[in-house]
């Protein structure tokens, strides 16, 4: 389950973020990721990624969800620092994915 939004700015589509919710026990009960975040390059540093975090934050706390997680390449250090600036933590973990179901 998720939901999808357009980032606009006066108007015009300037980008789209993707949030998916899960069950962490964990974490206490919902989660949410943050699956995609884009913003077009003439419009990053302005505020919006932040407005948008901000955005997110709002709509995980009115569905009572308890922790907001995102991945970020390890070589996208400017999009690491963005995050750690909006309050993301890193934590003493390493992400491992199997793909189920692939298509050859």
């Amino acid at each position: 389950m998720g939901q999808i939004w357009l980032i606009k700015y006066q108007s015009q589509a300037i980008g789209y973020v993707v949030l998916t919710f899960g069950y962490s026990l964990e974490y206490g009960g919902c989660d949410g990721w943050i699956d995609e975040l884009y913003i077009q390059a003439n419009y990053q540093e302005q505020g919006i990624g932040k407005q948008t975090i901000n955005f997110l934050e709002e709509v995980c706390t009115s569905f009572n969800v308890q922790a907001l997680h995102l991945e970020v390449e390890q070589k996208n250090t400017s999009a690491q620092s963005f995050y750690r600036r909006v309050g993301f933590e890193d934590h003493n973990r390493y992400l491992m994915t199997k793909l189920l179901n692939k298509q050859k």
